[in-house]
């Protein structure tokens, strides 16, 4: 999201004028008091939006309306209109980063929930939504507190985190298409003011705050090998795109109703993503009927020129994307090109006006152009609801079921509550507060370490960071093992940072930094007992090493865990709360860096040895699979077989189609099949229990595989997850109502969804269950 680095500079400067200049009280237009503009039709709140959308924008000059085509849009005063800023961001909570938030003096926090890689370990829509919730609540706070010049937020980042070493894959929701548009929907639909179940916030109805899912498309590359993502040109297989790449935009535009898309800084095969008319107004607007604004990211309608070439002029940039479909631009080159453009007539205006149409409908559902927004729904939100206690509890809730317990040897954890135990808290993360955070962050309500969440169960406890930093060039390891020596237990805190993982950066191996590796096996080896190794990180880490360290008892990985992450921490170890995350991403070995990350594909190449990416089609070795997560406790799944079906007749379709042949065998396009046929769901019933000694929250993954997979196919597909509530001993019974024409298809070579005949297994831990599907 950030601008290239000659871009920023000035920004600076900037952004402490408008710290100098915002009001305590929230602009608007449409002042009842003001009769200079109360008579505009525009300000007409009976009328329909679009008309008077029409109204305001017939009354703009043509300078007028260029200036409101950048992100920084300035005030026109002749008809009452207040600048107004379309870049702020809330990625998990709301931040100071953009340039539309300011959070200082009345409201001078927010609300700072784990980065959202762990957020999605906890497999749990309802506190992904209720975090979209507090995020939209404490948006519009500071809003109508004077603190906000804009109210759209570039957030979610539902990009497949494709390849491990990525350095934006820790604001993804992880690997699995599926995973992230249920994710982009909850969060969107809190955020926006919709119910959990969506409904509430009718077409064109008044927006809490506006939501914008990014970055369009194919993007998961930020700097690999002097490839970076001004100039990378992502290829990708129509197959890839169909079951991959876009199911979570779809999903995010169809089902959450977001109001915002960002286009990316890539191009996709060929065409710059802000440039290219058949996804932004084909697809987008046309085939997923998209009603909202679409931004370009900071700086990519520049680099369609400056920097990848692909237009002789600049003018001719601003054309392609105004065609194309986008409406704003973060920059300044509309601001600069848009005009000659039209005098060169290159450009008809019709263009320019049917961008404002849709920026200018998003202010209004906003209720910006209603009169004084106090009056409005939304407008008794207050200060005293941001960092309020219920979303402190949440910020700790969602940290508790985020992170992930992937080795208990021996039942090493949870540590007995002992007054007389001591502690020995070592590594470069055990005291770390802003590494907490991970990136898009604002200052948070309260911070608690991982040190001091112990400390409030060890009094005995001691501390070294074994390492200055996660780089750790200079471990001071005798120092380190000699702590170690002298405690009953060991907590080592090691992994990485946004020095190691972050926008603009990615990574270029799997393994810990510097001599993190060193000492973590010299202080195992020193302690008493089993040491406790807690990894930070966004992306997954190869630590087959420890994995089989016999003097390593327990592993768990928490993220970036936010405000309350170290107290989150504290809690599972100590066994206040049972650990139930599950990784969102599959954790691969040292070996994956032989793969190019340029390299789009998703399927395996067996000719040229290329292993595939994620868990549904990689073929080669990891460390954890996707969806690994122990607990303190164990589950036990079974199928009720008298209430699943257990075959699926595609003949029973009232098309009545002859079924077509490939090499795989008989199939039907799902296209063909019809919208009735697609309807009808049908049940799957899983019975879980928990046969340990304590009670614990337990996400149920519910996939499909094949034994032997079709060219093409998935080897194994999530297909529905649950999370339940259940005490030591108790069964519960879950329901999944399947879309056989969603989730047991996947594309065909020309992008086309298919369901082909054969056996299935849905698969839920170990237990599996045939279906049959015959064409």
């Amino acid at each position: 999201m950030k601008l290239p680095a000659l871009i920023l500079i000035p920004l600076i400067f900037f952004s402490t004028l408008i710290d100098l200049t915002l009001s305590t009280q929230p602009s608007y237009s449409c002042d009842s008091s003001n009769p200079s503009t109360k008579s505009y039709p525009f300000c007409e709140t009976t009328l329909p939006i679009y008309q008077r959308v029409h109204d305001l924008v017939s009354r703009l000059t043509l300078d007028e309306k260029i200036s409101q085509l950048v992100n920084s849009a300035p005030a026109i005063p002749r008809l009452g209109i207040p600048s107004y800023e379309w870049w702020s961001e809330a990625l998990h909570g709301v931040a100071d980063v953009g340039k539309g938030i300011r959070l200082y003096s009345t409201i001078n926090s927010a609300t700072s929930f784990p980065q959202v890689i762990l957020t999605a370990a906890s497999f749990n829509e309802h506190l992904w939504y209720r975090i979209g919730q507090v995020i939209g609540t404490e948006a519009r706070a500071l809003y109508n507190a004077g603190q906000a010049t804009g109210m759209t937020f570039w957030a979610p980042n539902i990009n497949i985190f494709r390849d491990p070493r990525w350095g934006r894959g820790q604001e993804t929701p992880g690997e699995d298409p599926l995973m992230a548009g249920k994710y982009s929907v909850a969060y969107v639909r809190g955020v926006q003011g919709d119910s959990y179940g969506g409904g509430r916030l009718k077409a064109g109805g008044h927006l809490q705050a506006s939501a914008c899912c990014k970055h369009f498309t194919a993007y998961d590359l930020d700097s690999w090998k002097n490839v970076t993502r001004f100039g990378f040109n992502a290829k990708v297989t129509q197959q890839d795109l169909a079951d991959t790449y876009q199911p979570p935009f779809k999903s995010c535009v169809e089902h959450g109703k977001a109001t915002g898309i960002m286009c990316a800084y890539n191009q996709v095969n060929g065409v710059p993503s802000c440039a290219d008319h058949n996804l932004l107004t084909k697809t987008v607007r046309g085939h997923w009927d998209f009603h909202g604004y679409i931004t370009s990211d900071c700086g990519a309608v520049s680099i369609i020129h400056d920097v990848q070439g692909y237009t002789k002029q600049p003018e001719d940039a601003v054309v392609d994307v105004l065609k194309a479909g986008m409406d704003v631009d973060c920059g300044t080159y509309l601001q600069n090109y848009t005009k000659s453009a039209v005098q060169m007539k290159k450009l008809p205006v019709s263009y320019i006006d049917s961008a404002l149409h849709n920026l200018f409908s998003i202010r209004m559902r906003l209720g910006l152009f209603d009169g004084n927004p106090t009056k409005l729904p939304f407008g008794n939100i207050g200060p005293d609801q941001v960092c309020s206690k219920l979303h402190q509890a949440i910020a700790l809730e969602a940290a508790e079921d985020g992170i992930v317990l992937l080795k208990n040897a021996g039942k090493l954890l949870p540590l007995h509550k002992s007054k007389g135990i001591s502690l020995a808290v070592i590594g470069p993360n055990a005291n770390a507060s802003e590494t907490l955070l991970g990136n898009y962050h604002g200052p948070p309500c309260k911070f608690i370490t991982p040190l001091q969440g112990l400390q409030g169960y060890a009094k005995k406890t001691v501390y070294h960071p074994g390492c200055d930093t996660v780089t750790c060039p200079n471990p001071a390891i005798g120092q380190a093992v000699n702590v170690a020596k002298k405690a009953d237990y060991v907590v080592l805190i090691v992994g990485l940072d946004q020095g190691e993982e972050r926008e603009a950066h990615d990574r270029d191996h799997l393994n810990f930094p510097g001599k993190q590796q060193q000492l973590i096996n010299s202080v195992a080896k020193a302690s008493k007992k089993p040491v406790i190794l807690v990894i930070l990180s966004g992306g997954p880490v190869d630590i087959s090493a420890a994995n089989h360290n016999p003097k390593i008892g327990s592993i768990l990985w928490a993220g970036y865990p936010g405000e309350a992450g170290g107290l989150a921490l504290a809690e599972i170890i100590f066994g206040d709360h049972n650990p139930g995350g599950r990784l969102p991403v599959t954790w691969y070995t040292q070996d994956y860096i032989k793969t190019p990350m340029t390299d789009m594909r998703m399927r395996p190449d067996k000719r040229s040895g290329y292993p595939g990416r994620t868990y549904r089609f990689y073929t080669g070795k990891n460390v954890f699979d996707f969806g690994y997560g122990l607990s303190y406790s164990n589950y036990a799944y079974s199928f009720v077989a008298s209430a699943t079906q257990n075959k699926l007749y595609l003949n029973e379709s009232s098309v009545g189609l002859a079924a077509k042949k490939s090499d795989s065998g008989r199939y039907q396009l799902v296209s063909d099949l019809g919208e009735e046929f697609c309807q009808k769901l049908f049940k799957v019933t899983i019975g879980v229990k928990n046969d340990g000694e304590m009670a614990g929250k337990h996400p149920v993954l519910l996939f499909v595989s094949r034994k032997n997979p079709t060219k093409g196919s998935p080897v194994k597909q999530l297909i529905g997850f649950k999370s339940v509530i259940l005490s030591a001993g108790e069964r519960a019974e879950l329901e999944f109502m399947l879309n056989p024409c969603e989730h047991l298809s996947h594309a065909n070579e020309d992008g086309l969804m298919v369901l082909e005949e054969g056996s299935r297994y849905l698969v839920v831990g170990d237990a599996e269950y045939p279906i049959d599907i015959i064409v």
